[in-house]
């Protein structure tokens, strides 16, 4: 066993790595960059160098400085976590040629895996089902459609070298299609550095089941069962769970059979999933799962495995690439109870999921779920990287069990000012057809607006808004709330309950409410100087003494189109004098490794077009400016 490791990443899946090796007595070394250089990862290490600038394309993404830390840091291993250069058979080769451990797959594992096209064709040539689509080298926008058609809409449109849901787009119509393949390959260009697509029938009722395998140097392969990740937002897995809900053991015999099959057919060597993709609309059954795609590395759901299975799969990765045989052999790897993982993300559900940066001025995580977390309270949430902050995972006896207790827990979140998505993901597990599992691909689309409505305050936490907001202004202390003596003798009334009457804003609305010291149940809560921020079911309240400012959005009361956040302009669909329709799109930034369209709030004509093809923009940055028509 080596005695030292590298892990080529950040955040969250460095520090699970690290933890693991800590556990096995492994040294553990850093690599940052410039943004990262106060990170928690880089606290967690016991050596850290530095790679780079913010941008992942000149740091994360130099596999050359990469391998020149580890040289100097001594590592003798590189672990290269998920995303970034995990599945860059390049980097792969560099590492070991540089006489150190790659932890990961061989280098033409990865290569037949990495182009979905060609895995595709290698996966149908051994026998594993693959869905129809059309794979061909031909990527004129005019063959592309005349195949779309011949397939049938709808249709998917993926990058050949895609991953994340990334580069990927659903068209429902031809008139659609030549607006779908060119945001899907820029977006591809962007991620990947490859444009090229492949298109696939489109499955009307799909479910994502991923089996995870495990391969060693010795030509053993096993598989670790299967798991369930339908529960998406735009090709972005949101829930996943271990084994999947429905799953018979026939087609559970099929289908890790089929992805056994799929790994010794490259001679895969470590951590590696075989994703299918399901046609749940008569049940899952072996003859309706096709294979979609592979991932060459660890994923981000894997904690839902080794809960199930009690086994560290990180450990089992070390210890592969170390030239160890597999732990375990198949029939001794067992499953128990049920698991479930959400997602934390800094992101604003209520606004389209836009991203959220800043300082974790307020952080707080449950206790009693796993937590995997990338940061922690007074950390910074960049704009230069996937807005993930934590993953929170639940195991029960069943299933019933495991989502109730995640739920729970997601709902115990309390972070300030950076906005989450965890009573976006509240929602998601208490949504009746999931909690049935009666899940697909779609649910979320559907359930969309009762998913992602601005959340109200309780009276529990109004009550606590005005408490927060007495103390803020001295009005009351923290103290003895029955003594009269306490915080002077505001609204003291004799042999009576104090009359206090508190006018707070909630954003744009103004809430007016009583103060009754006498009410049993109230909400934890945060205050800065201006502000009382209440925490309930995985929202943050932010009461305020002062009326808002402005329209709170800039764009739909003053026609003013400003950037909601940090980013790049991609794309550029309008010119100073053009006549634009409500909902029309205007422009596209990329930021957080995604695409975010800007729609015209009202129908109008382009006044002022600042915005430039390629331009940096910071948040608040004035894009164009509409008149209305």
């Amino acid at each position: 066993m080596f005695k030292s490791v590298l892990v080529a990443n950040r955040g969250e899946i460095a520090r699970r790595v690290f933890r693991t090796a800590r556990e096995m007595g492994i040294e553990t070394v850093a690599v940052f960059s410039e943004a990262d250089k106060d990170a928690a990862h880089v606290r967690d290490a016991d050596r850290a160098v530095l790679i780079g600038p913010a941008a992942a394309r000149d740091s994360y993404l130099k596999g050359d400085r990469v391998i020149a830390a580890a040289k100097a840091a001594g590592a003798e291993a590189i672990h290269p976590g998920y995303g970034f250069l995990s599945e860059n058979a390049d980097f792969a080769e560099a590492v070991t040629a540089a006489g150190l451990v790659w932890i990961g797959p061989p280098p033409s594992a990865i290569r037949a895996m990495g182009l979905k096209d060609a895995a595709k064709r290698l996966m149908a040539e051994a026998g594993v089902p693959v869905t129809p689509g059309y794979l061909g080298d031909d990527q004129t926008p005019g063959r592309l459609k005349v195949e779309a058609e011949r397939i049938g809409y709808p249709v998917l449109i993926k990058a050949v070298a895609g991953g994340g849901g990334k580069g990927m787009r659903l068209v429902e119509s031809a008139e659609a299609f030549d607006a779908a393949l060119a945001s899907c390959q820029r977006e591809a260009a962007a991620s990947f550095g490859d444009d090229r697509v492949l298109l696939e029938t489109y499955v009307t009722r799909p479910r994502h089941i991923e089996v995870q395998v495990f391969g060693d140097s010795h030509g053993q392969v096993v598989h670790l069962y299967e798991r369930d990740c339908s529960l998406q937002r735009r090709h972005q897995k949101v829930i996943e769970e271990a084994p999947a809900p429905g799953m018979s053991e026939s087609a559970r015999a099929a289908v890790t059979a089929a992805a056994v099959k799929a790994a010794k057919a490259v001679g895969y060597v470590g951590a590696g999933t075989v994703e299918f993709i399901a046609d749940a609309s008569g049940g899952l059954r072996g003859d309706r799962i096709w294979f979609m795609e592979m991932n060459t590395r660890l994923q981000v759901e894997h904690p839902v495995t080794e809960m199930v299975t009690g086994l560290d799969l990180v450990e089992w990765q070390f210890r592969v690439a170390a030239g160890e045989p597999l732990p375990l052999a198949q029939d001794e790897i067992t499953l128990t109870g049920h698991a479930v993982e959400a997602r934390l993300y800094a992101e604003s559900p209520s606004t389209g999921f836009l991203p959220s940066i800043g300082r974790l001025e307020s952080f707080s995580l449950p206790t009693s779920v796993r937590v995997d977390s990338g940061v922690d309270e007074g950390d910074e949430i960049s704009p230069f990287y996937d807005p993930m902050i934590a993953k929170l995972i639940a195991h029960g006896e069943d299933r019933d069990q495991a989502i109730a207790e995640l739920a729970e827990a997601c709902g115990q979140v309390e972070v300030w000012p950076v906005k989450t998505n965890a009573g976006f993901l509240v929602r998601c597990l208490e949504a009746p057809d999931f909690i049935v599992g009666s899940v697909d691909t779609g649910l979320i689309g559907r359930e969309l607006d009762a998913l992602t409505a601005p959340a109200e305050p309780s009276d529990a936490a109004i009550s606590s808004g005005v408490e927060g907001t007495l103390i803020l202004h001295d009005e009351i202390t923290r103290g003895d709330r029955w003594s009269p003596w306490d915080g002077g003798l505001g609204g003291f009334r004799l042999n009576a309950p104090r009359d206090l009457s508190v006018r707070m804003f909630l954003g744009n609305k103004t809430v007016i409410a009583e103060y009754d010291d006498s009410y049993p149940e109230r909400s934890r809560y945060y205050s800065t100087d201006r502000e009382v921020v209440v925490f309930e079911g995985g929202e943050a309240f932010a009461f305020s003494s002062y009326p808002p400012v402005g329209d709170g959005d800039g764009a739909a009361g003053d026609g003013a189109i400003r950037a909601p956040m940090p980013g790049k302009v991609t794309q550029l669909s309008i010119k100073a004098g053009d006549t634009v329709t409500k909902g029309q799109p205007l422009l596209t930034l990329e930021a957080m490794k995604m695409e975010h369209a800007l729609t015209a709030p009202f129908d109008g004509v382009v006044a002022e077009l600042a915005a430039e093809l390629g331009a940096q923009v910071s948040e608040g940055t004035m894009l164009a400016k509409l008149t209305a028509a």
